[in-house]
């Protein structure tokens, strides 16, 4: 389970350090992608199995399935950890999220978000002035 957020940064060679406490998680494989509102998504192998699995099975007849699908699958790329726990994030991804030096890292659960820490904190201000809504909206939700 990943959860927290977490300062690190890109080095020149594109090589960023996952934080220590999911390594473990991650040394099995990962896959990186193009992820929303302007992040990257690293997913362990086997929850990306579980997520390339579901979008196989979605109707490509619909318009919004397949451009998901597209979005998640064609940008994606597997990853594996060094010896020091880092993960080379490749150029394209790293200019779709507009990835500088210094990135946030979250944990939601079953995958971890990679951002650029200028847009997080914007992303973080904007979503905790909107929290009342973003709340009834989960309690409609069930949550």
């Amino acid at each position: 389970m990943f959860i927290g957020e977490y300062s690190h940064t890109i080095d020149e060679k594109n090589r960023l350090a996952v934080p220590a406490k999911f390594r473990a998680a991650l040394a099995k494989g990962a896959v990186v992608t193009k992820g929303l509102d302007n992040c990257l998504f690293l997913y362990a192998s086997k929850d990306w199995r579980e997520l390339a699995d579901k979008l196989a099975k979605l109707p490509i007849s619909q318009s919004n399935t397949r451009a998901f699908s597209r979005l998640m699958l064609a940008g994606a790329m597997d990853l594996s950890l060094d010896k020091q726990g880092r993960v080379v994030l490749p150029d394209y991804l790293k200019q779709f999220a507009a990835l500088k030096k210094k990135v946030i890292i979250t944990g939601l659960m079953n995958r971890l978000e990679i951002w650029d820490e200028d847009n997080w904190q914007k992303y973080k201000k904007d979503t905790e002035k909107d929290s009342g809504n973003i709340a009834e909206a989960m309690g409609d939700l069930g949550v």
